[in-house]
């Protein structure tokens, strides 16, 4: 039997299979869904800010920020057993939460292009993507399927 995960904001953690991982409260944050489907492990990290190099003090969490927080994931799916060659992502959230004209307060835009920068540093495609727009999302990821399902309160379930 299968146990939910709970992965808090600016928080990640792994799952083997059959169990899910679940993050709530994506707004402009974005929940990075990694999966190495030849072993059945599953990863989801929940970043708040695009680059810890543009944070004043960015030792205080590491998970908060797109560099360290996926490379963090990346470790901890290692220690578990995961063959990083084989990874494959999925990502949602990066929502534009409050009106601006301006891209330097558009949080979500600049996560989502954070998150794909280093996704490819890694060499890690992104095949599945459901982010932007102006609403929040609650994602449960499936480490036995690497099923991603993003559930909005303002939207259809959308499964990927």
């Amino acid at each position: 039997m299968s146990k939910v995960i709970n992965v808090g904001i600016a928080d990640l953690n792994v799952a083997l299979a059959p169990d899910i991982l679940a993050t709530y409260a994506l707004g402009s944050c974005v929940g990075i869904c990694l999966f190495d489907k030849t072993k059945s492990i599953g990863g989801l990290a929940h970043i708040m800010l695009p680059l810890s190099t543009e944070a004043a003090n960015p030792s205080e969490n590491k998970r908060r920020y797109a560099d360290t927080g996926i490379a963090e994931l990346l470790a901890l799916m290692k220690s578990k057993g995961a063959n990083i060659q084989a990874v494959v992502a999925k990502i949602a959230g990066g929502a534009q939460m409050f009106a601006t004209n301006s891209s330097v307060f558009n949080i979500g835009e600049r996560n989502v292009n954070a998150v794909k920068k280093v996704l490819e540093s890694y060499k890690i495609p992104i095949i599945a993507e459901q982010t932007g727009e102006n609403y929040g999302r609650t994602v449960f990821f499936d480490s036995s399927t690497g099923l991603m399902q993003v559930k909005s309160a303002s939207k259809n379930i959308i499964v990927v």
